[in-house]
């Protein structure tokens, strides 16, 4: 196994399956964590159509997780339950990012290294050692890499060409030691891309510092949909108007422009008593999986349809639907941070 040979599929690529981390923990959901289970069940309904659910949670959990999955409709066979404790739920920050080792035609699980975005929310050791153990019930060999990463922060259209914020990647409550040539030669070497595309800061109210998918997210090698905000005295205006600028300079590794495809944000949501009075909302935190797109939507049905519209242009012949990810949002996320792709192996672009 060589690491030249690595290449991190876009996410539009073939799937065997999408990861999600149970939600177990009453201190943590003001929306109440019986609810949130059923969203996440809800989520789990929306993939298993299109690919099998994989689940990391506790074995004491799993008999309650059966039983909101059956009250949902989704059969024992489209999802396997996994022995896998954690300590909170975002599994696209915590899990395996995969990649392909494109001389074996095999599936390949990085490990980065996890501190709960800087450090703010511990304990997160359970979570920090969710990588290995999706590599080892898959099978599957696992690269551990020394730098602290979350799946969120980076965005790759399979081609390599990688996004990210230097809010995040650079911030130094992640690796302080690191300067950005030694992040960018680390992402290069571990997902097999061939250059980084920086943007800005990340929008109001993200715990993460900044996470790209929140903002952007490749719709095909040479587009992308970019989160804009048209009041000029909303928080994120600045943010955003200065990042969809810098997109303007950037490039596939081929050569040729990006399209920058608009798309626009909800109402502000605002929650009174909590430590986010402005939740970090957003149509761009969808999953692709397969044949569909999932969006979280905000029960906002003027805006709500006008996203989910620009979506279906941006991506003929999947069936795009909403989930309703208001509960996410409360503590920050939304569908694709919840969610990690697992890629499909022997299948080409």
């Amino acid at each position: 196994m060589s690491e030249k040979n690595f290449r991190w599929p876009a996410e539009w690529e073939q799937q065997d399956a999408v990861w999600l981390s149970w939600p177990h923990r009453r201190d943590l959901w003001q929306g109440g964590l019986d609810r949130l289970q059923q969203t996440f069940g809800r989520v789990a309904a929306a993939i298993v159509p299109h690919a099998r659910v994989c689940v990391n949670a506790s074995c004491d959990l799993h008999d309650g997780i059966r039983s909101v999955l059956a009250g949902l409709g989704v059969g024992e066979e489209s999802f396997s339950l996994y022995d896998h404790p954690t300590n909170d739920v975002w599994c696209r920050d915590h899990g395996a990012i995969f990649v392909k080792d494109e001389a074996a035609d095999g599936l390949v699980a990085v490990d980065w290294q996890f501190n709960a975005w800087g450090g703010k929310f511990p304990p997160w050791d359970l979570d920090n050692g969710i990588p290995r153990r999706m590599a080892e019930a898959l099978g599957v060999p696992r690269v551990e890499s020394p730098m602290i990463l979350e799946g969120g922060a980076i965005e790759g259209n399979g081609a390599g060409l990688l996004l990210t914020t230097e809010a995040v990647l650079l911030n130094p409550n992640r690796n302080k030691e690191w300067n950005r040539e030694e992040i960018e030669n680390e992402l290069k070497s571990k997902l097999g891309i061939e250059s980084v595309f920086w943007l800005g800061s990340g929008i109001e109210g993200d715990d993460t510092d900044g996470h790209i998918d929140d903002m952007v997210r490749f719709v095909k090698e040479d587009a992308v949909v970019s989160i804009v905000e048209e009041n000029p005295r909303s928080p994120h205006y600045r943010v955003l108007a200065e990042n969809n600028e810098r997109l303007g300079d950037m490039r596939t590794v081929a050569g040729s422009r990006v399209e920058v495809i608009p798309l626009p944000m909800p109402d502000p949501i605002l929650v009174q008593d909590w430590r986010l009075e402005q939740l970090p909302a957003s149509y761009a935190n969808f999953l692709i999986v397969n044949d569909a797109v999932i969006v979280p939507i905000f029960m906002q049905e003027r805006n709500d349809d006008r996203a989910l519209g620009i979506l279906r242009e941006a991506f003929p012949g999947k069936k795009v639907c909403g989930v309703d990810a208001r509960l996410l949002v409360v503590e920050g996320g939304a569908i694709h941070c919840i969610t990690q792709q697992q890629p499909a192996v022997s299948v080409s672009r």
